[in-house]
């Protein structure tokens, strides 16, 4: 200690006596309380001052601040800055997806995130190390800068990157999605996003690819446990099992009922893994209602537990079971489940290995159900038997407006390459091949041909596709039918939703 500071100390922790004797010599006096300072923050909502500033002034004070951190200013950022017509709303992306970003190029940003807030920024593929994304991430904290981040395929962001990130997600009150994919969520970066999740306000949790399977998923359970406020949580591609994680995601159903959405895709889980998720899903009452199951080693057997809770499952509208073989065997013990059951919306059968002995399963439940909208049995071996079920049960089903079916059967074709589309105002032609997701403006009622013998009645109001059945497998007879509006059966408008990979 310097003679100065033991001068200084002994000032400060002196008796009254002995300030009577130093007095004249030194003393210590404070300001008022209302003049102390004891810190600074700068104000965001001044220094987002749009109406004082322009494009071009935005643009010079990034190409500054690169001098400044010497780097280049990335000339992808500049284009979209380019593009930007309104400056006082949240500009629609900033894209910086395989842009390589070190720690001075993620400092160079934040003169622009001063200036601009985003809808969605995507950090894709960009590189981000240690402290580069710890120093970007706490920016897009401070300044509210997105409400959609991707940070997916950035495996080198480090524990203070991971400590930034669930700072960003406790305290942003505007981000509401996260994609996190291909990311190793290991313990530490599974601690971190527990902590955070806890009193978060996410609203969509992408971590599909994240080596999520044991710990790291226990972790992570514990907190969306006591979680209100995420719905849609993405788990695919983590090989989670049909022992611990399984039993986690039961518990999981069984504690929260704020999820919306639950996507599994290609797992691991299998029938007896089905089993521990079937005990959460007969809890859910107004909680779960997409569950996707696409691609986790099901079997026939595991549909005995599925059967056992879908009757009491109420609040259920979507449920994906495609690329796993259930084989006919798989419907007719889903069957009177799936009639029971009274609200379910949409069901994927896609790739199940189903054959007509199926499709008949599956149109006894079309024909008693008065709510499925949509169903999708692409990818397997349905021939003319089984579309003929299908054809009679939809025409005493009056909720149903779309069937997903292959666009090309084998060994089952017709010489006629096109059908009249008939209707009772006027005739068209419509080519072979045509999809259902095209909409077609030729009249109040359309028949179109699809190479697999099964046609389509379609109607429109305007633009919007309202409704659809499948009426016949012969087309000499379709050619000579006619078709009169009050034959047709009109639902209305369905919502596009997420399906599964691959699929529209």
């Amino acid at each position: 200690m310097t003679g100065s500071e033991e001068d200084n100390n002994a000032e400060l922790t002196a008796s009254p006596l002995s300030e009577k004797k130093c007095r004249g010599e030194k003393h210590v006096s404070f300001p008022p309380d209302e003049e102390i300072v004891s810190g600074f923050a700068e104000r965001k909502d001044l220094l987002r001052d749009v109406d004082s500033i322009t494009l071009k002034e935005i643009i010079a004070s990034y190409k500054q601040s690169c001098e400044k951190h010497q780097v280049e200013p990335k000339p992808k950022l500049l284009e979209q800055l380019q593009t930007i017509t309104d400056l006082h709303s949240r500009v629609r992306c900033l894209d910086l997806k395989g842009e390589r970003l070190d720690y001075q190029a993620c400092e160079s940003l934040e003169e622009l995130l001063k200036l601009l807030q985003y809808e969605f920024i995507n950090l894709q593929e960009a590189e981000l190390d240690e402290n580069g994304a710890s120093a970007l991430f706490d920016m897009i904290s401070y300044y509210e800068s997105a409400t959609h981040l991707n940070i997916s395929c950035n495996k080198r962001i480090g524990a203070l990157g991971w400590r930034s990130l669930s700072h960003l997600i406790q305290q942003s009150s505007c981000l509401w999605r996260l994609d996190a994919c291909n990311i190793p969520v290991l313990e530490y970066p599974a601690q971190a996003m527990s902590r955070a999740l806890k009193s978060s306000r996410l609203a969509v949790l992408h971590f599909e690819k994240t080596c999520l399977s044991g710990r790291p998923l226990f972790t992570l359970v514990s907190a969306l446990k006591l979680n209100t406020a995420l719905q849609e949580l993405y788990l695919a591609d983590n090989d989670l099992n049909s022992f611990q994680d399984s039993m986690q995601l039961g518990d999981l159903l069984k504690y929260n009922h704020s999820l919306r959405v639950l996507d599994l895709s290609n797992n691991l889980i299998s029938d007896a893994g089905l089993e521990d998720i079937c005990e959460g899903l007969k809890v859910q009452k107004t909680g779960l209602r997409r569950l996707v199951l696409w691609n986790n080693l099901l079997t026939f057997k595991g549909m005995t537990h599925l059967a056992r809770v879908l009757p009491s499952v109420a609040s259920l509208e979507t449920l994906n079971l495609g690329q796993n073989i259930l084989q006919n065997k798989g419907i007719q013990r889903l069957k009177d489940a799936l009639i029971a059951n009274r609200s379910l919306l949409q069901l994927g059968l896609a790739s199940t290995k189903i054959t007509c002995e199926g499709a008949v399963a599956l149109a006894e439940f079309i024909a008693e159900s008065p709510r499925i909208q949509r169903l999708d049995v692409r990818k397997n071996l349905i021939r003319a038997g089984g579309l003929m079920a299908l054809s009679l049960a939809l025409q005493i089903n009056h909720s149903l407006i779309r069937v997903d079916l292959d666009k090309n059967v084998k060994k089952e074709k017709v010489s006629a390459s096109h059908v009249a589309l008939l209707s009772s105002s006027k005739a068209a032609v419509l080519e072979e091949g045509t999809t259902l997701d095209k909409r077609i403006q030729t009249g109040t009622g359309a028949l179109c041909y699809q190479k697999s013998m099964c046609h389509f009645l379609q109607r429109h109001h305007g633009e919007e596709l309202i409704g659809f059945v499948v009426t016949s497998s012969s087309c000499q007879e379709l050619a000579s039918a006619s078709v009169r509006d009050e034959d047709i059966t009109t639902t209305g408008p369905q919502e596009r939703i997420s399906w599964y990979p691959g699929y529209g």
